[in-house]
């Protein structure tokens, strides 16, 4: 059964941190979530916990190609524009790769000007996972 007294303090926290109720980036980015199918290669952390969606963490271990066997650490930073505006992915581990530069910024078509609203997390997961094939 649905709570309302929680659901009336967590907008007034929301609202007293000038977050607006019912934002639909985060609404969009539930959705993602909860359709998102990870490969068994490849997990997820939410380092500020679950409730805090707009930054994650995704482990991915290639099992073919030059990489395979190592574990790649990419951090994803969404903005409250999203799904308008594409996510800020870097990679936390060092790496010599033609795609990823020593700053750890990715250079993925998706994530600069092939972005579009209909595209979600998901593509971005599967198209990290082709840069390392």
């Amino acid at each position: 059964m649905l709570n309302l007294m929680s659901v009336k303090k967590k907008q007034q926290e929301e609202k007293s941190q000038g977050i607006k109720p019912g934002l639909a980036a985060e609404i969009r980015l539930q959705k993602d979530m909860s359709e998102l199918n990870l490969p068994s290669n490849t997990s997820i952390v939410f380092p500020e916990g679950k409730d805090k969606i707009f930054h994650f963490e995704i482990a991915l271990r290639p099992n073919e190609g030059y990489h395979r066997g190592g574990q790649f650490l990419f951090s994803f930073n969404i903005s409250h524009n999203y799904p308008y505006e594409a996510p800020k992915v870097k990679c936390k581990t060092k790496v010599f790769h033609p795609n990823i530069d020593l700053e750890g910024n990715v250079c993925l078509n998706i994530l600069r000007e092939d972005w579009k609203p209909v595209l979600s997390v998901s593509t971005i997961v599967y198209g990290l996972q082709f840069l390392f094939m």
